[in-house]
């Protein structure tokens, strides 16, 4: 089974998710669009290393390699919502990404 996984839209009709995307380098794409598909057909089945739980119904798909890239997403009504992605640099997530993507999910939730 598929499970249906959507890009948060901005008020203004941004994807900031698909921007970030486009932004990285082909091989890094690649990897992002795998993991997006482990998502896809695993949805809750999937398990970490490839996610992490962060909060209630927060958390973060986890891509690996010499760049790491974090995806929030959170799931409603059955749907995933990919929120926010960035370039983890430091062991912990920094505090303005984690503010980004509260906000965020506010307005779905």
């Amino acid at each position: 089974m598929a499970w249906k996984v959507l890009f948060f839209q901005t008020t203004r009709g941004e994807h900031p998710v698909k921007t970030f995307i486009g932004e990285q380098d082909p091989m890094i794409r690649s990897k992002i669009a795998h993991s997006i598909l482990l998502l896809k057909n695993q949805g809750p089945f999937l398990k970490p290393p490839d996610i992490k739980k962060l909060q209630d119904k927060l958390y973060e798909l986890r891509i690996s390699g010499t760049t790491q890239i974090r995806i929030f997403y959170t799931i409603y009504h059955s749907e995933y919502y990919l929120l926010h992605a960035f370039k983890k640099k430091s062991q912990k997530t920094p505090n303005r990404e984690l503010k980004v993507v509260l906000d965020r999910m506010k307005e779905i939730l």
